[in-house]
């Protein structure tokens, strides 16, 4: 609740005002308002030479002076219409068009104000939830200076149901529940404001004030129900005190003409909220939750929009765990910044997700999505950049579809700006994408991110990739030569060197720190797909456990071990592949040219077989099988000491 105090410009101290105690002009400098004993104007005059009595007489002086003011009133109370349906309909959202409502009424129109909204606002065509329930949303008063109030009796002081802390006045209901059929519910279904004394809101006020808060008497009080454009969304209450003239049968289309803007302003905010919650909906879901954590690579990623107005958009980054525990480092960005955008922008994310998981290539990755992007239109147009990392070899393989080159940041403070083909975008159609393989080594750091970090109205993309590679090494630099940047702050300031004036994109950024998998801690095999291989593969996984020192999990590994590599060599027609990868975790892998994906299935008590997956499920820390354009990978993860 806010207060206005009067100004001594406005008002003139109480004891030196006429007996009827009519309040001067005061100016609303933020509104524009008009007098607070303004009303919508009458009927307008005949045409003539000048004003004439009924007798056709010409008037005296001061009819004369009686028809100028009333004529002045109605020009102001238009103004005052005028003004505040203007700054009423600037608000955007629900509590800016409330307090507009309270701003442009008091105290030009009223001394106090009650606003009362329906909780929950309806949205659209939503059905109204039942019971109808009215909430105070907002009140506002105009309180008297300590100077004006001296010499006033406290019969005429203004004594409102509005919370005054300082004049410890008890404040009106908070909730109110509209009773169906009840005096409230009559009032609020005639749309029309009435007078406070008026038969119907003498038992309407009560009932949404609450018991025990009365208002003046006389036409010191309008309720006035706020009207949406498919049903009533609230009430307001406007409230005159003693010390000024009461309200006047014109003054009742002063409030209607307040609260038809107020509420439909009221709808616009709601149903703008619904779309701006909807779009920031579908943003997230686009995106992931959360990145994974695969074996030898850290990772941290930004994503903000061009504006809070505008939050969706076509930018996005994901990271794929691939068989090997390699994995796909994806940025991209659809053109455009609405609806849309984000919807083909979740597309081609799935798409990539789907052709990832087939382990294909970047270059062939970058070619179906781009079948895609034409499937789905002519102008489907996007950027992307297709990374994979293989942490146990140290290289990356990148393609790239018209988006800007990734930065990668050494250990010893250089950072330099990847030379890759640049491609053409997505959706162009016929044209081939290169892959370019490049060292990773350990310590390093891959910055990828999508042209609204580098390039705006005030720079150049080229100018802004310079920058950018300049804010890294400057950041390098800081840690020392033998110390990586923590990857979080590196994100946080990079995004440091936008200006007021870079914001014109969305932005995502997707930082790979490299730690890759020492040569020591990987352990590969092939076998010959013959009924030795089991066996095999047992001495050889014991062998690489106990260099390892991790003896005590054997037993467990040999076990599934053999099972998976019998499985394989049931299939498999070219030598089997087994690897052990040595991390926070022991994960085995085992990979046949059979495109058969293995399923874990319930052996009955007669058959011999059909338990291995069984064992590997119930013993392994996690456990899965991919498809290869070559075949497959069975892999497990057992936990070691401390995990």
């Amino acid at each position: 609740m806010t207060e206005h105090p009067t100004s001594h410009e406005g008002r003139q101290p109480l004891a030196a005002r006429p007996q009827e105690r009519t309040r001067p002009r005061q100016q609303d400098a933020a509104a524009g308002a008009a007098p607070a004993t303004a009303a919508i104007p009458g009927p307008a005059a005949a045409p003539g030479p000048g004003p004439r009595t009924a007798a056709g007489a010409i008037p005296g002086p001061a009819a004369v002076t009686d028809h100028q003011a009333v004529a002045r009133r109605e020009g102001d109370r238009l103004r005052f219409v005028g003004a505040a349906t203007r700054r009423i309909a600037r608000g955007i959202d629900l509590d800016e068009i409330v307090l507009g409502l309270c701003r442009a009424s008091v105290p030009t129109f009223s001394d106090a104000i009650l606003v009362y909204l329906r909780d929950p606002l309806p949205v659209g065509d939503e059905r109204p939830v039942v019971p109808f329930v009215l909430r105070l949303r907002r009140s506002d008063r105009l309180r008297l200076t300590d100077e004006e109030s001296e010499g006033v009796p406290d019969t005429e002081r203004l004594r409102l149901p509005v919370t005054d802390p300082q004049a410890g006045l008890l404040p009106a209901a908070e909730l109110c529940e509209v009773r169906p059929g009840g005096a409230l519910a009559e009032v609020l279904r005639g749309v029309r404001p009435v007078f406070g004394d008026s038969a119907a809101a003498r038992a309407a006020l009560p009932e949404l004030l609450g018991a025990g808060h009365t208002v003046p008497t006389g036409h010191r009080a309008i309720l006035a129900p706020l009207r949406g454009r498919r049903r009533v969304i609230g009430a307001a209450v406007f409230l005159r005190g003693t010390e000024r003239p009461p309200f006047e049968a014109n003054d009742l289309l002063v409030a209607a003409q307040l609260a038809t803007h107020t509420a439909l302003g009221i709808d616009k905010a709601v149903l703008y909220g619904r779309e701006a919650y909807i779009a920031d909906e579908l943003q997230r879901t686009m995106l992931p939750d959360s990145l994974p954590q695969p074996t030898g690579v850290r990772l941290a990623s930004r994503y903000l929009p061009a504006a809070e107005t505008a939050r969706v958009g076509g930018d996005w980054y994901d990271a794929i765990p691939l068989p090997g525990s390699r994995v796909a480092l994806v940025v991209g960005d659809v053109m455009g910044h609405s609806m849309t955008s984000a919807a083909i922008m979740g597309q081609l994310r799935t798409t990539a997700q789907t052709l990832a998981g087939l382990d294909l290539p970047p270059q062939e990755v970058l070619h179906h999505l781009d079948e895609q992007a034409q499937r789905l239109g002519s102008d489907r147009m996007a950027t992307c950049l297709y990374a994979v990392y293989d942490p146990v070899a140290h290289r990356i393989t990148i393609a790239n579809a018209g988006h800007p080159p990734p930065v990668l940041l050494h250990l010893g403070g250089r950072a330099e700006v990847l030379r890759v083909p640049p491609g053409a975008p997505i959706g162009v159609g016929g044209v081939d994408f290169e892959a370019v393989e490049l060292d990773a080594p350990a310590g390093a750091t891959l910055l990828l991110y999508t042209d609204g970090l580098v390039e705006s109205r005030l720079r150049d993309v080229w100018t802004g990739i310079e920058q950018l590679r300049e804010r890294l090494a400057a950041t390098a630099q800081l840690t020392g030569p033998d110390h990586s940047p923590p990857l979080e702050a590196l994100c946080d300031d990079v995004l440091d060197m936008l200006g007021p004036g870079d914001r014109d994109d969305d932005i995502a950024l997707l930082a790979a720190r490299f730690d890759g998998i020492a040569p020591s801690d990987v352990a590969y095999w092939f076998l010959e797909p013959e009924d030795a291989a089991p066996g095999r593969a047992r001495r050889l996984a014991r062998r690489a456990l106990s260099r390892w020192g991790l003896d005590d999990l054997s037993d467990e590994v040999e076990l599934l071990v053999s099972e998976v590599v019998t499985n394989a060599v049931r299939y498999a027609e070219r030598p089997v592949t087994l690897r052990l990868l040595r991390t926070d975790i022991l994960r085995c892998e085992v990979g046949d040219d059979s495109p058969q994906l293995p399923r874990q299935r319930r052996a009955r008590e007669t058959d011999e077989g059909g338990r291995g997956l069984f064992l590997v499920n119930r013993l392994a820390r996690r456990w899965g099988a991919t498809r290869l354009s070559t075949g497959k990978v069975v892999w497990f993860e057992m936990a070691t000491r401390g995990q």
